[in-house]
């Protein structure tokens, strides 16, 4: 007979699933809340014009350098020291950096705390996926991701509508809060025991630098980073910039950026709902990202084929290219279930992070194509995603199917 310890495990909706999904609700919400208040927060500093553009992309290379910084760190001690300890230091982090962006009066002060944030950022959702898919039985954990990712995307909504209602520090001030208040849910959230029984058995644990030196291992962690490039290709360039891009296409009125968050990344929460839910009936993650990938190569052509169009027509394709890049749960679960319990919170936590950090490479050549395109926005664009999709594709193939695999097992580090 069962235990109550291994029922309540079972149970989809227990402490730990409700806790990974809140506290990525918050960690979402700090993340984007910078997109959605960067021109106000950037005015009231004093900026106009072009920096506008150049100031929010050089603060978000710096919000996602910190994310790479912090992936690599977190990771490690989710692997050494445990899944609990990273998933509770993390949300401390960021809310605490939260707090201070907004006291910030220079830009030299917003990019310190950006970048403390992203630290703290990268953390969360990492420790909180691997603790899901290691507590639920297998057929289970892709649902218990799915509501990770589905309330915890929610967040940037939430971020848009407070950012509608209340000045960008106020906002800084309550996501702050949010994070603080979530940290009083500690009691009931039970560390996994497939990281318990790795830290008895004394096998080496949270070698990132072993992801390297071992070919295969190495193939299946660079796969597992680029099918995620094109969501924030999409959520880093596209809607960050959308402002830019719909002056570009001639949209009728001026575009709100944090409207545009807001429209994506509730097509995402859906998008995520309908590829775990896809995923559970095909039994199958990869086929799920054939379908979303391939279907993207379409949406993205409508998007940038839009001209003279209303403000609400383009919130809408923002909304459908949310829907589109709505495979972040499969991404998450994929990275999660490739490897080992000894470097799995690793892996979980990194590989978010690079996808996101990618954002500073794919900037990078977003300004190149601008100076070779005589700064057409469309053709920088355009050039970025292919090269984002193609990365992707390329990703998928040779890819282990991991539907019906079995967690509990380590690695040969």
């Amino acid at each position: 007979m069962p235990s109550t310890q291994t029922n309540k495990q079972s149970f989809i909706l227990n402490a730990t699933v409700i806790v990974a999904s809140l506290g990525y609700f918050v960690d979402i919400y700090d993340l984007l809340l910078f997109s959605i208040v960067r021109i106000p927060s950037l005015r009231s500093l004093g900026l106009e014009g072009d920096a506008l553009r150049d100031k929010g992309i050089f603060l978000l290379n710096v919000q996602m350098t910190g994310l790479l910084v912090g992936g690599i760190f977190w990771g490690i001690l989710g692997d050494k020291k445990g899944r609990l300890s990273v998933l509770f230091g993390s949300i401390f982090m960021y809310s605490v950096a939260n707090i201070a962006n907004g006291f910030v009066q220079s830009i030299e002060a917003y990019s310190v705390w950006r970048f403390i944030a992203g630290i703290g950022l990268a953390g969360e959702l990492g420790a909180g996926i691997t603790l899901v898919a290691e507590i639920l039985p297998k057929e289970k954990r892709g649902i218990g991701t799915t509501i990770v990712a589905a309330v915890g995307i929610s967040g940037a909504v939430v971020a848009w509508f407070i950012a509608e209602m209340f000045s960008w520090r106020v906002s800084y001030f309550i996501g702050g809060g949010l994070g603080l208040s979530l940290l009083l849910l500690r009691i009931g959230v039970a560390e996994s025991k497939m990281f318990g029984q790795a830290k008895i058995t004394h096998e080496k644990r949270g070698d990132f630098f072993a992801l390297f030196t071992d070919k295969q291992r190495l193939f299946k962690y660079i796969r597992c980073i680029l099918i995620g490039i094109p969501l924030w290709y999409v959520v880093g360039i596209l809607i960050t910039l959308s402002p830019e891009f719909g002056k570009a296409m001639g949209v009728q009125g001026v575009v709100n950026a944090g409207t545009s968050v807001a429209c994506c990344y509730a097509g995402i929460v859906i998008g995520d709902i309908v590829s775990g839910g896809l995923s559970q009936y095909l039994k199958s993650r990869l086929k799920v990202l054939y379908i979303y990938l391939g279907v993207s190569i379409l949406t993205l052509s409508v998007f940038f084929l839009l001209r003279d169009v209303t403000l609400p027509v383009f919130y809408t394709m923002c909304f459908i290219l949310g829907l589109n890049m709505g495979y972040w749960v499969i991404f998450m679960t994929i990275a999660t279930e490739q490897f080992g319990t000894n470097i799995r919170a690793t892996v979980t936590t990194t590989v978010p992070n690079f996808v996101r950090g990618a954002v500073v490479p794919l900037t990078f050549l977003f300004g190149l194509f601008l100076q070779l395109f005589n700064n057409s926005v469309i053709w920088a664009g355009i050039l970025v995603g292919i090269i984002s999709l193609a990365c992707a594709f390329l990703a998928l193939r040779g890819m282990q199917e991991t539907f019906f695999k079995d967690l509990d097992y380590t690695e040969n580090l």
